[in-house]
């Protein structure tokens, strides 16, 4: 069975129009407050037609590349380039070859930023589970960007090899490393740390070993923290928790409010406008599955 670990299409809403940005910003001499920034990010996350951002990002991942080749150490660079990576392949990419070579840039990026602010962490990625975990107590709220960013790009590279045992068995320190974000700082990307162990705890039914109540309050909490503004919480709720369960009411209502929403929300407006187009998919298929 494949193991899928969570899409990343938050990250192409929020994190790719904000690397844009970035990418923006950095050839413009890296003047964080240019008016030139401002809009671009501003217009991009409010951007009600995800073509035009899939349409124009590979623009963007080349110019990040340059930028880095130029500024190797530079970690807000590095972690640009790695949700610019993950987001693009993930939520505009099919072809799994293709999808494998994006992740792996993303990784790679991603872990460079780490191995540059926190090296005893970085030291510890192939060591026993709980030499890892060690690693990640001492950490304080201000680590929380880059650990974050870190563990979404695992992630993604497990999720683009779901067939390969090697990769799979990463999964439990991606769910340790998120787990530390949550405690640091839950609310970190309207609730991103919830998503995440709501998704890895309802990979399976509860009689393999899965923790679907568990899920279901992670993604209760997600809801909670966006205040319902982001439909994707919504969304992966309806699409790892309802359906493991077999609630059908539950997963339809989630669903049928997406729908019904308004998608436009400072800076979630082309987040909202992906997730109902995957409420609309999961309940057109409904019958079939339920």
């Amino acid at each position: 069975m494949r193991y899928v670990l969570p899409p990343m299409w938050r990250s192409a809403a929020v994190s790719l129009p904000l690397l844009l940005a970035v990418a923006g910003c950095a050839a413009l001499g890296r003047t964080a407050a240019t008016p030139f920034a401002e809009n671009l990010y501003e217009v991009l996350l409010n951007q009600t037609d995800p073509s035009i951002v899939r349409d124009g990002a590979p623009a963007y991942l080349l110019a990040i590349d340059g930028l880095i080749e130029g500024a190797p150490d530079d970690t807000e660079l590095l972690l640009a380039g790695s949700s610019m990576y993950g987001a693009y392949g993930s939520a505009f990419v099919a072809d799994p070859v293709r999808q494998q070579r994006l992740s792996q840039r993303s990784f790679d990026y991603a872990r460079r930023a780490l191995c540059v602010e926190l090296p005893d962490v970085c030291a510890a990625l192939g060591e026993p589970f709980d030499a890892f975990v060690a690693t990640l107590a001492p950490l304080e709220t201000d680590d929380v960007p880059v650990l974050y960013a870190f563990g979404r790009a695992w992630a993604g590279w497990i999720q683009s090899r779901g067939d390969d045992w090697g990769a799979i068995a990463e999964v439990p320190k991606v769910e340790a490393l998120m787990g530390r974000v949550l405690e640091l700082d839950e609310s970190y990307e309207d609730g991103g740390p919830h998503l995440y162990l709501g998704v890895l705890f309802t990979q399976r039914p509860a009689s393999l070993g899965g923790q679907p109540e568990a899920g279901r309050q992670h993604f209760e909490r997600a809801v909670a923290l966006s205040e319902g503004r982001d439909l994707m919480a919504k969304v992966l709720f309806a699409r790892y928790y309802a359906r493991l369960v077999f609630d059908r009411p539950l997963h339809d209502q989630l669903l049928d409010e997406v729908v019904a929403a308004d998608p436009a929300a400072p800076r979630l407006t082309l987040s909202n406008t992906l997730a109902q187009d995957e409420a609309r998919q999961l309940l057109a298929d409904a019958d079939d599955y339920f």
